[in-house]
């Protein structure tokens, strides 16, 4: 038989059980040993809901309380020096004070894992880090797992990858220069798991799927050599591109086998499959770990008979990466139309569909006839169905006018035009867009969906909220306001619910970052807005303040980059048409007398493909959707747009391209070290870098908001500078939030007298 194998499912919990045990452990509500019985049960269930499904080789190490790079950080030993723990004794609640900060030291940073929309901590790394390996956490889930009477397979980060992800810390210090310390630490761990009676662990290296340069790439060869003799079989896991590149290096390497994604990357598998030793495993990723589609399984078997021809057993099958990035059960899904419903296959029904595969390379297709049956008769309804196509959006995309992505003057003009009319300080300020979404906000909301409250007492709710949102930003003295987004549910999730060509679950939760938890919206046809989104909310707040309300809309990358996308017609095709869907609420935002609008593309950078060869198409065709957003504009209207977690160095043509009147950037954790290359490229429009962390509770001092902003006036022109947070502020309470924001505005008054006194 062929090996079924995974590397990571769900851990959150079918209904985000970890979630809210992790939140009232934080809360004092809950205690550890509490804690850790919601973790036991539900590796429970993913242990039994792989098995039963025909899995062979379960994970373990893809649990994880906050994030599984930092696990493997404490594990190795390797947790910043700063925060003054002892690694070999580190508490849960210290464990979870390095991703959340505490009194006294800013949490370590976080940003997207690859291309994904799931946040991982990047390590701190210093010329003087150790590594000290304490893997007790690691075995006590594999003796659990194997108490329960599985066969498991550990999942770690590589080493070479592992150093990569990092940040170095110190000045002319070279990251992969403490691969000698490291190698060491990784191969006890190994020798340590093998006398657990562990037999084989996959070793993930998907750096091997970026273009990382040649020495890097030595680095995974001197790796694996030093790991062949500690008793464990090792697969080494690559994911999200092509590694037909890597193809002689991977055969050559002393380890047992390899994964390969074919989802990504469906053309490599003949690469490997022709050239593959057939005394070592090749793992054949064709089920999508990242998107909601059924797989065409017949398709799926035809591809990979061949290859089981020429490798025999040693062809083995799993996901293209973890299920960590799909939704848990589409079982539970009770108010999806049948037939998208009858297209998709969340995290349970892939490791179905992986069993289905598994007996059909065993006994032939005509073993699993009428799953075969089920699954062409889905793939051929989503090729045809109508609740897909719409020629009057297909028409606007194919007819748009050449020019049509360029506003009407350069920036030049516009910010004369938009000083006019604004009149605003030195400095001036603003929020990201997002206040805190209060329990009476959520209980709201949940009312109205459940029919138990009226249309009309919803309405008056949300305008309550929205009054003390604007008061408190009145009382502050914030120079652009914003209504606070009390009705969103999601930045995403609200835009796509009033979008045609978006559908959405009730469960089909997915972890963004820690007990950060999204239900993406799912993009299953043409989009298009059939009503205004936004102007009822906006209008209403800008009549309570005489200063220019910020209207608030989500970016057509982001639209569907944190959504589960179409796979059957190309990404630029659907950003322009939610481009063209967004510039219908610009322009009418316009007519209603909001005339700043921001346009948030957070996921600009992490939607770039991984090989930089396909850099410059993609950028070309994404910021033409951004520039569509907010075609035909006046000049006098101010178009902001807000980026986070991303690393823009060597992208910034394509972001000043984009052409946004204001752009704001998260900065605070990294110590405004973005800002240097926006001003080193002379970034040409304003620029708003965030002062402050919004991920972690604590207020800051204003000696650091100071320190921030000192160092942002040294690269940026005063003039074109805006201060405000990193990021929106709806995971933050109200106390926190406006001790954090009177900070800000104490920093920012005083720098504006210091200026005025020049």
């Amino acid at each position: 038989m062929n090996t079924f194998h995974l590397s990571g499912y769900p851990r959150i919990g079918a209904k985000r059980e970890l979630k809210f045990a992790v939140e009232a452990f934080w809360k004092g509500a809950k205690s550890e040993a509490e804690l850790q019985e919601v973790a036991a049960e539900i590796r429970r269930l993913n242990w039994a809901t792989q098995k039963a499904a025909g899995a062979d080789l379960l994970p373990v190490g893809d649990f994880s309380f906050y994030d599984h790079v930092l696990d493997l950080l404490c594990t190795l030993g390797a947790i910043p020096k700063r925060f003054g723990f002892d690694s070999a004794n580190l508490s849960l609640p210290e464990y979870f004070q390095l991703a959340r900060g505490n009194a006294t030291q800013f949490a370590m940073e976080m940003t997207k894992w690859f291309d994904t929309n799931y946040h991982y901590i990047v390590p701190e790394w210093h010329a003087d880090t150790e590594f000290k390996v304490n893997a007790k956490n690691l075995i006590a889930q594999i003796k659990e797992a194997k108490a329960q009477g599985y066969d498991i397979k550990p999942t770690l980060v590589g080493p070479v990858t592992l150093l990569w992800l990092g940040k170095a810390k110190d000045d002319n210090f070279k990251r992969i220069s403490l691969l000698p310390k490291l190698l060491p630490a990784y191969a006890q761990l190994l020798r340590e798991l093998a006398a657990e009676g562990v037999d084989w662990i996959q070793i993930d290296e998907p750096i091997l799927s970026a273009d990382a340069d040649a020495n890097w790439i030595k680095a995974v060869e001197t790796s694996y050599k030093e790991f062949a003799n500690t008793g464990v079989r090792i697969i080494i896991g690559t994911y999200f591109a092509t590694v037909a590149e890597h193809l002689n290096l991977l055969k050559a390497l002393p380890v047992h086998g390899v994964h390969i994604d074919c989802v990504r990357a469906p053309e490599q598998l003949a690469v490997f499959a022709d050239a593959w030793p057939e005394n070592k495993v090749l793992s054949v990723g064709l089920i999508d770990g990242r998107n909601v589609w059924r797989a065409n399984l017949s398709k799926v078997i035809d591809t990979l008979e061949p290859v089981k021809a020429k490798l025999g057993n040693n062809l083995w099958i799993a996901p293209s990466c973890s299920l960590l990035h799909s939704p848990q059960d589409l079982a539970v899904e009770e108010k999806l139309d049948g037939e998208i419903k009858s297209w998709m296959a969340f995290a349970a029904q892939k490791l179905v569909e992986l069993g289905v595969i598994k007996q059909a390379l065993a006994h032939g297709k005509d073993s699993v006839k009428d799953a075969i049956a089920a699954s062409d008769a889905a793939a051929a309804d989503r090729a045809t169905n109508k609740k897909i196509h719409n020629d009057a959006v297909k028409a606007r995309v194919a007819n748009l006018p050449k020019g049509a992505d360029q506003r009407k003057s350069p920036f030049a003009e516009r910010i004369k035009a938009q000083h006019a009319w604004m009149n605003l300080p030195v400095l001036p300020t603003t929020t990201i867009g997002s206040f805190p979404q209060t329990t009476e906000i959520r209980q709201a909301r949940a009312a109205f969906k459940k029919g138990e409250l009226s249309a009309a007492d919803y309405d008056a709710a949300m305008k309550k909220e929205i009054a003390y949102c604007v008061e408190v930003q009145e009382k502050l003295e914030l120079d652009v306001p914003v209504h606070g987004e009390a009705e969103r549910n999601d930045m995403v999730e609200y835009f796509g619910e009033q979008l045609a060509g978006y559908c959405f679950t009730q469960f089909g939760w997915v972890q963004s970052y820690g007990s950060r938890c999204v239900k993406p919206p799912i993009i299953f046809g043409d989009v298009s807005r059939p009503n205004p989104m936004t102007v009822y909310w906006s209008s209403y707040a800008q009549t309570l303040t005489k200063r220019p309300m910020k209207g608030m809309l989500t970016g057509p990358v982001t639209m569907f980059k944190w959504s589960f996308v179409r796979d059957d017609i190309p990404l630029s095709e659907v950003a322009k048409q939610i481009a063209l869907a967004l510039n219908d609420e610009v322009l009418d935002l316009e007519k209603a007398g909001i005339k700043v609008i921001q346009i948030d593309e957070p996921a600009i950078r992490e939607a770039m493909p991984l090989k930089k060869a396909q850099w410059d198409e993609y950028l070309a065709w994404a910021c033409e959707a951004f520039r569509l957003s907010s075609t035909g504009a006046e000049d006098s209207t101010q178009i902001h747009t807000h980026m986070c977690y991303s690393e823009f160095n060597d992208i910034l043509p394509a972001i000043a391209s984009m052409d946004a009147d204001v752009i704001t950037i998260e900065t605070s954790r990294s110590d405004m070290e973005l800002l240097t290359a926006f001003g080193d490229f002379k970034y040409p429009n304003d620029i708003g870098p965030g002062v402050y962390d919004i991920h972690s509770p604590r207020v800051p001092q204003a000696k650091e908001i100071e320190h921030l902003l000192r160092k942002a006036m040294d690269v940026v022109p005063v003039e074109r500078l805006w201060v405000n947070p990193d990021c929106g502020l709806k995971t933050r309470g109200w106390k926190e939030t406006i001790e954090q924001l009177e900070v800000m505005m104490e920093v920012t008054k005083k720098l504006r007298s210091e200026l005025a006194a020049k």
